[in-house]
């Protein structure tokens, strides 16, 4: 497949009349390693290569849909339909119930969460796989760029994957995500008690043209879902979940709680007033509506005499 990707970039660089060196200065990066990618010589290209390698010679995402492919060996058949379409999305909502995203990961903390799966083979599969994930990470430094949204479980930030330290710059990055318009963080404290996500995790995806797609995974396997009426169940578990999560401006302060110790001391509210103040806050962010109607605002009670 790292073969096919470079024949097939050989081709459309010719078709577009560009030598190595023109196509190398494109995409900011030498000659000599564009060559190594058209003839499977050196190092897989990352993700930011193969976009910018895309739009370069006009490929219409073509590359973008060949490249995680190229990594069949760290990416099983049910993993890359779903990466495929990760890269074209413009909303990416998940609901995490033990780790922190991979698009939201620090390179220690996902050196510390690679490290202990199963299906590791080598020390340099290692590098590889954090080098892919890390790779993936530029989608959201792209001007067009998707919208992410996502709900941690609290047990998440209670975790020190990696070490008190590693752990620590992970809450940073979090807390970094403030100044990022695109980026939204939301916390569900255990006393949310049970809800439909409790079991595991789950990513919804819109794409471009309005189409949705679900994505569950465990450890071992993974599950793409594409049938609307299951899409719309998914829909449904995950902004039940999102409304009893704590708002974003309380997220954060527990998240900065936990980093600086005095997490104990955080005030938790209560049920109703999470859902009062989740419900004005999606509002103000564009009227995010949720598909249950259980979770709708109250009806204002009628004054006396009215």
């Amino acid at each position: 497949m790292a073969a096919l990707f470079g024949t097939r970039l050989r081709k459309l660089r010719l078709a577009a009349g560009l030598t190595q060196d023109a196509l190398g200065r494109r995409v900011r990066t030498h000659s000599t390693r564009i060559n190594q990618v058209e003839r499977c010589t050196g190092a897989k290209p990352t993700l930011e290569l193969a976009r910018a390698l895309d739009e370069a010679v006009g490929a219409d995402g073509l590359l973008v849909e060949l490249w995680p492919f190229v990594y069949r060996e760290r990416f099983p058949d049910w993993a890359a339909e779903f990466m495929v379409r990760s890269a074209r999305a413009v909303l990416i909502r998940e609901y995490a119930a033990s780790v922190i995203p991979g698009l939201l990961q620090t390179e220690g903390y996902a050196r510390a969460v690679l490290s202990v799966g199963r299906t590791l083979k080598s020390a340099e599969q290692l590098e590889e796989r954090l080098a892919s994930r890390l790779a993936r990470q530029s989608l959201l430094r792209q001007p067009d760029g998707p919208v992410l949204w996502v709900v941690l479980d609290e047990s998440i930030l209670l975790r020190p994957v990696g070490g008190l330290a590693v752990m620590r710059a992970q809450l940073a990055r979090l807390l970094e995500t403030a100044d990022d318009p695109r980026i939204t963080v939301q916390i569900l404290p255990f006393s949310s008690g049970a809800h439909g996500a409790v079991e595991g995790s789950m990513t919804l995806l819109t794409l471009p043209d309005a189409s949705e797609c679900a994505y569950t995974e465990s450890s071992e396997c993974g599950q793409l879902v594409d049938e609307p009426e299951d899409v719309v169940t998914f829909a449904e578990t995950y902004d039940h979940a999102r409304a009893l999560a704590l708002p974003p401006s309380m997220s954060l302060d527990m998240i900065r709680s936990v980093m600086e110790g005095t997490y104990r001391a955080a005030r938790i509210p209560s049920r109703s007033e999470r859902r009062r103040l989740a419900q004005v806050h999606l509002q103000q962010q564009g009227g995010w509506q949720l598909h249950r109607s259980g979770n709708r605002p109250p009806r204002p009670r009628p004054r006396p005499g009215q």
